[in-house]
């Protein structure tokens, strides 16, 4: 194995990959939901589709224990749609707490921005 398929390796399930994005699949959740009810695939489409996620979809799986996470504070309801000739599905939407919670996570993340800016700096300079 050559050193950049070893290095590749240590670094495939590292933070330092951005292997952490999932943590703000609830944020990017809130936020798609404040256009419309959607149901779980599209939302996971939609996810995938921020820039953010690197243009991948988030783990299906990940984003249904979210929205039951979501659903147990009070952020988002669930109802049962029937379309003639498909399988039922659940579709999401957001409610008022919903949305004051994505508030706070605006703010949140408009922080977190600041700081990631100072830190990319400090690092920047520390690998020239």
């Amino acid at each position: 194995m050559s050193q950049k398929e070893s290095s590749q390796n240590v670094f495939s399930q590292c933070p330092c990959v951005g292997a952490t994005l999932d943590k703000l699949v609830q944020p990017a959740i809130l936020a798609i939901l404040t256009k419309g009810p959607l149901h779980g695939y599209e939302l996971t489409q939609k996810i995938g589709d921020i820039p953010n996620f690197l243009d991948e979809a988030p783990d299906i799986s990940g984003v249904y224990r979210m929205l039951k996470i979501l659903e147990k504070r009070g952020m988002v309801t669930s109802d049962w749609t029937l379309i003639q000739g498909e399988r039922p599905r659940r579709v999401f939407t957001i409610t008022d707490n919903g949305k004051q919670c994505l508030e706070h996570w605006s703010m949140t993340l408009k922080n977190y921005h600041r700081a990631v800016g100072s830190l990319l700096k400090t690092t920047q300079q520390a690998v020239r």
